[in-house]
């Protein structure tokens, strides 16, 4: 009993050893830094916010061996990212590049803020416009404003 027991322990732990394997890199180190290189403009389609050298999603595993026989079969980096722009979009580049459908995404922030700025100094200045002016009461306005006070020092 006592066998079993410590060979199925000592299995559990061997299963537990090969969980956390890193995955092989390339035979060639110029290769996988080249890879590396590429790899860090380009965005991961699975995780969204991380590039496509850190990420340890499946298709991010894919898209690197792609990558990698690219190199090896001669092709340069522009190249490749065309070829992955050509098969998944802008979306795939950290850096997108500016043309018509991408105009939103370059100016948009700027759009927004200059809307802002015009939106506060215009605000100000009524602000300002309304406070130097006051509003003149004429004779029926006074005479009713001198009612309600009187009305209310009568009754301290």
């Amino acid at each position: 009993m006592k066998f079993w027991l410590g060979f199925l322990l000592c299995w559990q732990v061997a299963g537990f050893t090969y969980a956390a394997e890193a995955p092989a890199l390339a035979d060639d180190p110029v290769i996988e830094q080249r890879l590396i290189s590429i790899a860090e403009d380009l965005r991961c389609l699975v995780c969204q916010n991380e590039s496509l050298a850190g990420s340890r999603a499946e298709l991010a595993n894919d898209l690197r061996r792609e990558v990698r026989l690219l190199i090896k079969s001669g092709k340069s980096d522009e190249e490749i990212k065309e070829f992955l722009v050509n098969r998944y979009g802008d979306f795939v580049l950290y850096k997108p590049p500016v043309k018509p459908t991408t105009w939103l995404l370059w100016f948009g922030p700027l759009l927004l803020l200059l809307g802002a700025i015009w939106l506060l100094i215009r605000t100000i200045r009524q602000t300002q416009a309304g406070s130097k002016s006051p509003q003149v009461l004429d004779a029926a306005q006074r005479a009713k404003a001198q009612a309600l006070l009187q009305e209310t020092d009568s009754k301290k």
